[in-house]
């Protein structure tokens, strides 16, 4: 539990640099400096952005899905995604897990060995998607290994309200389709919605190497 709690964190100080989502409210602005400049702030259009983590096992749903293709004992090369994920205007974490068979190894929150590894695997509860160069999975394909439903009105144990639909948006940009459809390529920032609207992030701070 500590290290979950830990990862949680984690992902709470990575939202405030504009790679994840903020904490409940922005850190306090610091004094101004001598002669009366203004300090540096966080932009204004990153705080419209943030949002807390939600509370309870709705907003952290485990990965108990089935692992896609083939499971190796190595990691190998990867390709990164980004998946975000906002459900009554809340943060909704993808766990660490998603594609990877147990026995696994894990330290601070992050997945450091496991039995294998299926063509998309997420190692922490980043939102980092990682895929086998070359593969064709979609996010319907990411939702499925991870046991939980998508479609254009139900996002995991969310519902969208009367009249709406859930909303996806692509490198900033809506997504006409249909949610499950849309192709996980490499370096591409996914956020899905359903509820109240969250400006989405257009990109991500992907890590070297993937």
């Amino acid at each position: 539990m500590r290290a979950v709690a830990r990862a949680a964190g984690i992902a709470a100080l990575v939202a405030v640099a504009g790679t994840a989502c903020a904490p409940a409210r922005p850190p306090a602005r610091p004094a101004a400096p001598p002669g009366g400049a203004s300090a540096t702030a966080i932009p204004s259009s990153l705080l419209r952005q943030a949002r807390p983590i939600g509370a309870g096992p709705r907003f952290h749903p485990s990965a108990v899905g089935p692992v896609v293709g083939q499971c190796t004992r190595t990691l190998g090369p990867r390709v990164g995604v980004h998946i975000e994920v906002f459900a009554s205007d809340r943060v909704l974490l993808l766990p660490a897990g998603i594609g990877v068979k147990p026995p696994r190894a894990v330290l601070d929150g992050r997945i450091t060995s496991a039995r294998c590894y299926g063509t998309l695997v997420t190692l922490d509860p980043t939102g980092l998607v990682l895929v086998r160069p070359g593969a064709s999975l979609t996010l319907g394909t990411l939702f499925r290994s991870w046991g939980q439903p998508l479609s254009r009105t139900r996002l995991t144990s969310f519902s969208a309200p009367a009249g709406t639909s859930v909303a996806v948006f692509v490198n900033g940009k809506r997504w006409p389709g249909a949610p499950a459809a849309v192709p996980l390529t490499r370096h591409a920032e996914v956020v899905l919605e359903v509820g109240p609207h969250v400006p989405p992030h257009p990109s991500y701070a992907f890590p070297a190497g993937t």
